[in-house]
């Protein structure tokens, strides 16, 4: 005697696998957002929004907005900018804002 209705565990099978398969949906179309979101502001100045333009900073690549002029550096880029052997004022507050960034939180 043959039925056509699928048993308890075959409706629990599938219904894992639907939930595994859309689990995995969800967790790709989630991946592919959070990167399409992080390039929509790659080279984007954070204050305005405006393109930022790579420039020669006193022998380093630093990114300059346009628009407010903000310049915006990389990790290490502001040890290389501290190297200079200017020791004016701006270069020592420059070194204390450095540090401060520098300290664990």
């Amino acid at each position: 005697m043959s039925t056509d209705k699928p048993s308890r565990n075959e409706d629990e099978y599938f219904a894992r696998e639907e939930h595994e398969r859309l689990a995995k949906l969800r967790a790709r179309e989630h991946a592919d957002r959070a990167a399409a979101e992080r390039h929509s502001h790659y080279l984007r100045c954070p204050k305005c929004g405006a393109g930022l333009r790579t420039e020669m900073f006193h022998g380093v690549q630093v990114e300059r907005c346009p628009e407010d002029g903000g310049i915006w550096l990389d990790a290490g880029e502001i040890d290389q900018l501290m190297k200079h052997e200017d020791h004016s004022l701006l270069r020592r507050v420059f070194g204390d804002v450095a540090g401060s960034l520098r300290k664990p939180k």
